[in-house]
């Protein structure tokens, strides 16, 4: 058993749509929470209004759960005046941290709260880690395509570091895309992210002739880092992140549940909450949204991590086809259970093929409809009926055990509850009881009574009493422990989990003196932030140009070369350029092999 001193405690970080997700997330395991506020967050269909985040912080703050706010959106002029107007609102209502990308805030001169660098300003090295540190950050969210050596690098700086460990990816280094702009006036950066990543598009070499066709060739698969907890968290990685503020409940669930088993099963973690989280089903990611799991990066670049069939949600594979009837199919090479109203899918020349099932008869299965479905196939669920029934059955509930004393005196009876880490309230009836006729059946309604704890999240485990048991009527009890329970409650959730507001340092140094377009400086105060930090030129943000010919607008470290097998530092046959093609829209593609990075520069865009 690892000794307390080798414990480290770390935070599950979930995301939340809305009230109703965030308080699936916080009861079954969360450590904290980020949800979108009304406006200026990144999930522009995923904003909560200012009330129901102030219900959030209190309801989260009683088990020490943080609340994070997402303003993650770069800010026009007209619009300063606002932002600050709502972060103030926000900080009123008691939320723990806005998690910001642009600089602007950080000069609004708002107080008592925590600034998040979002992994909108695609942090990845030490320097730019320190920096946003010394200008107010207490964390800095990671972008996610980076190794875990270069994690670990960040971590040594002595920044607090947050990374995502689970849900999609955006292919693009995050706040450095315009891919989406490029097509539409829909901007990742302003929270309308169009998605373009996700759709079809044809590789296309400097002759025109066509390389791949129609397929998903920047759609890649979503990050799994569940089995490398441990040792990212002995780097110093304090927060994991779960992406995911447009799912549904059942994912949050899931996933949230999924995770804290991890932390509850390891000897060498432990929550920084309070309280004890037991999902009642077994947590399975395989069994909500998923495109297929990776890694990414995390142990250097690689090929597999695309996934050129289909953006959607493939779920997990249960076996392979068999022998095909007229209405049925075989399933070989499985173990898995399957159930009338689970939905398959299957890959086809044409794409995946979906379907749900109709009826099982062992392994032979019948759907309804078998589109496509050659033998050998492989099948996947993307739709598990009993599983989905058993999350919405679910009646986990987060508890706290508390400890409860009794005093007696000739005039009064005191009821005192106490956590685990020392939060205490008391209720008193000052009267004077008389003592009873028997002792030890007055002692026994006492004890069942201070016990209860109806419809809270409190769980009594110790009983003290102290003085002479006197005979109180158990109407008195009751009312004794309803007050005493009602001022635990009322009393965690206005506490405030520990901050660490920094300030910021203006003798820092911005890592480079010259901002361009893509950190996308869309406004005067930030412009002039950088400007003290050293910046020699601030470029106009690229949200604000008209048109973006030849402006890298995607700039990753996933390489097509490389996903194809066409790499040039591997001596491919083909080392002419290429380009992708949709419709109209076509983008050149430039590979720097010294930093494996690739970059979509827009040409010929059609502005009909």
């Amino acid at each position: 058993m690892a000794s307390m001193r080798n414990v480290r405690k770390i935070e599950i970080l979930a995301p939340a749509r809305d009230l109703a997700t965030a308080r699936a997330a916080i009861r079954y395991g969360a450590d904290a929470v980020y949800i979108g506020a009304p406006m200026f967050g990144a999930r522009h269909a995923a904003g909560n209004s200012v009330e129901d985040i102030a219900t959030l912080v209190r309801e989260a703050h009683l088990w020490g759960v943080r609340v994070y706010v997402t303003m993650n959106t770069i800010l026009y002029d007209s619009e300063l005046e606002s932002a600050r107007e709502l972060a103030l609102q926000l900080v009123s209502v008691g939320v723990d941290a806005l998690i910001i990308q642009d600089a602007a805030y950080l000069r609004m001169g708002i107080k008592g709260v925590e600034f998040h660098a979002s992994t909108q300003m695609a942090i990845r090295t030490p320097e730019e880690a320190r920096f946003w540190a010394a200008c107010g950050c207490t964390r800095v969210v990671l972008e996610r395509g980076m190794t875990f050596d270069e994690i670990r690098a960040v971590c040594e700086t002595g920044v607090e570091v947050e990374c995502f460990v689970h849900g999609a990816i955006c292919v693009g280094y995050s706040g450095r895309c315009f891919l989406s702009r490029s097509m539409s006036p829909r901007s990742g950066n302003r929270g309308e992210c169009s998605q373009p990543c996700r759709l079809t598009w044809d590789l296309v070499d400097e002759r025109g002739r066509t390389i791949v066709a129609n397929k998903h060739l920047l759609s890649v698969r979503d990050l799994n880092l569940s089995r490398h907890i441990e040792k990212m968290t002995r780097a110093g990685v304090v927060s994991f992140k779960i992406e995911g503020r447009l799912k549904d409940e059942n994912y949050i669930k899931n996933t949230v549940a999924y995770y804290r088993q991890i932390v509850d099963a390891s000897p060498n973690l432990c929550a920084v909450s309070q309280g004890e989280c037991v999902a009642d089903f077994k947590a399975d990611p395989r069994k909500t949204f998923l495109r297929g799991d990776t890694d990414y990066f995390f142990r250097g670049v690689q090929r597999g991590v695309a996934s050129f069939d289909t953006p959607k949600s493939i779920g997990e594979q249960v076996g392979v086809v068999g022998q095909i009837g007229r209405t049925w199919f075989d399933l070989a090479d499985s173990s898995a259970e399957l159930h009338a109203g689970d939905g398959l899918c299957w890959l086809s020349d044409d794409g995946f093929v979906g379907t749900n099932v109709n009826k099982v008869e062992g392994r032979r299965i019948y759907p309804n409809k078998l589109d496509k479905l050659t033998p050998r196939a492989v099948v996947y669920r993307n739709l598990d009926a009993e599983f989905v029934r058993a999350l919405g059955r679910s009646t986990s509930r987060r508890t706290m055990k508390i400890d409860a004393s009794v005093t007696f005196s000739e005039d009064a009876v005191r009821l005192k509850y106490t956590t685990a880490d020392g939060v205490s309230a008391e209720s008193v009836v000052e009267e004077s009881f008389e003592l009873p006729r028997n002792v030890e059946r007055m002692e026994a309604m006492v004890r069942e009574q201070v016990c209860k704890s109806g419809d809270t999240a409190f769980v009594v485990q110790n009983v003290e009493l102290q003085g002479d048991v006197r005979f109180v009527p158990s109407s008195a009890l009751a009312q004794l422990r309803r007050d005493a329970l009602a001022e635990l409650e009322q009393k965690l959730s206005e506490r405030k989990p520990e901050s660490r507001i920094a300030a910021e340092n203006r003798d820092a140094k911005f890592p480079t003196t010259k901002i361009d377009g893509s950190r996308n400086v869309t406004n005067a105060v930030s412009r002039q932030f950088y400007l003290e930090h050293g910046a020699e030129v601030v470029e106009q943000g690229w949200d604000l140009a008209e048109e973006l010919y030849d402006k890298p607008v995607m700039t990753t470290r996933y390489c097509l070369r490389r996903e194809l097998g066409m790499c040039l530092l591997e001596k491919p046959k083909y080392r002419g350029a290429l380009y992708l093609e949709r419709g109209a829209w076509r983008y050149r593609l430039e590979f720097d092999c010294r930093k494996c990075e690739m970059r979509l520069i827009a040409e010929d865009i059609c502005k009909d």
